[in-house]
């Protein structure tokens, strides 16, 4: 199948590394692992960070533009999809390409990943909120990362258009890489990997140093691997004789970097489900985290890592604690996290889903237009 992808929440050639970034990339790799050819239509950026009618509708106009650019290209040079694809849409990043590109030239739309918030219905997100559920409600297939969107999903996405198809990534750089790793360490070794920007990952980061000053009486060393605007302030919450910060790393460096350590250790405040998580589990890591939307989803509670609640940094520190006191519990959730990559997360297994995501969208869409699916 031939798909034309777009991502209006962020371009996959985006400078700024992100888990967004990443995800998009995975997608279209898992799909040409299936054997589908893959372009990418646009680079149209729909995100804003502020609000404003008037700020979308002339973003809608530029995006209706866009579209009309990519239709004549596919009239005059004959290379019109079977299907069109769009990844990571919601009221601050509206698909206007995708569902005017679909009706032009008769072809199922998909959608993979979408969040709703109906409080943003009015005020200065509005029309961007309604033009992401005109799109909802045109996709032949909606696929949620994790269960918590479904539920508002569901009010503009039909149930037999709905499903969750669990995020994956690339395992074998990282299971390679730790294939030599040793058994869990005295001290402790701990890794935290993240952003330094205002925000949830500012406020993940101060859990994080609260917790640890709870165990300064422990055995743990932690580094940190993450840049950006708050790291100044990050790093006077940490013990300098305990923490080591290595700064923004590429990422052909981060399967050695886990490697090298023995648990991920990161709150999650307010993550979709964080790509971190996966990178760890695959790595064989431990996971100590924050029972936070998606993450119960992509880490074991129990059998690849602890899950806290949210923001909860005494039950935070308890589970690090458990850790550092049982050695036999880091490697059992160690050999669960290989594992539980392994069953769900792995890139095959993210091929096989988005394969049977893109023939249900098509077999959708042929149902109700009674054209015979490509």
């Amino acid at each position: 199948m031939r798909i034309a992808f777009t991502a209006p929440m962020k371009p996959l050639d985006d400078p700024v590394p992100s888990g967004d970034r990443t995800m998009g990339r995975l997608i279209l790799r898992a799909l040409e692992t299936a054997g589908h050819e893959v372009s990418v239509a646009s680079r149209f950026r729909a995100w804003r960070k502020d609000g404003g009618v008037d700020m979308q509708l002339a973003l809608e106009a530029e995006a209706r533009r866009e579209a009309a650019r990519i239709a004549r290209e596919w009239q005059s040079d004959g290379t019109r999809p079977d299907a069109f694809l769009t990844y990571h849409l919601y009221h601050k990043a509206p698909d206007w390409i995708g569902p005017a590109l679909a009706d032009a030239f008769d072809l199922p739309y998909v959608v993979i990943e979408a969040s709703r918030a109906p409080k943003r219905r009015t005020g200065p997100w509005s029309h961007g909120f309604a033009a992401a559920d005109a799109a909802l409600a045109r996709a032949d297939r909606v696929a949620a990362l994790h269960s918590a969107d479904l539920g508002c999903l569901k009010e503009v996405v039909p149930a037999d258009r709905l499903e969750i198809c669990p995020p994956f990534l690339d395992e074998a750089p990282f299971r390679d890489a730790a294939s030599s790793r040793s058994a869990a360490t005295s001290p402790l070794r701990l890794l935290a990997v993240g952003m330094m920007r205002p925000g949830d990952k500012r406020a993940s980061y101060r859990l994080l140093a609260d917790a640890l000053a709870l165990l300064a009486g422990r055995p743990w060393q932690l580094t940190i691997a993450g840049d950006g605007p708050c790291r100044t302030e990050i790093a006077g919450w940490f013990d300098p004789e305990r923490v080591t910060f290595t700064g923004a790393l590429a990422g052909n460096d981060m399967p050695a970097l886990y490697a090298a350590q023995d648990v991920l250790v990161w709150p999650a405040i307010r993550e979709a489900f964080g790509f971190v998580f996966l990178e760890a589990q695959a790595s064989g890591l431990a996971v100590v985290g924050g029972d936070t939307f998606g993450v119960p989803e992509v880490v074991a509670d129990g059998s690849s890592g602890l899950l806290s609640p949210e923001g909860d940094t005494t039950a935070f520190a308890a589970n690090i604690r458990r850790l550092i006191d049982d050695p036999g519990l880091v490697a059992r959730l160690s050999s669960g996290a290989r594992a539980n990559i392994a069953k769900r997360h792995s890139l095959a297994s993210g091929a096989q889903r988005l394969d049977a995501l893109m023939q249900a969208a098509s077999a959708t869409y042929a149902a109700r237009s009674g054209a015979l699916p490509s």
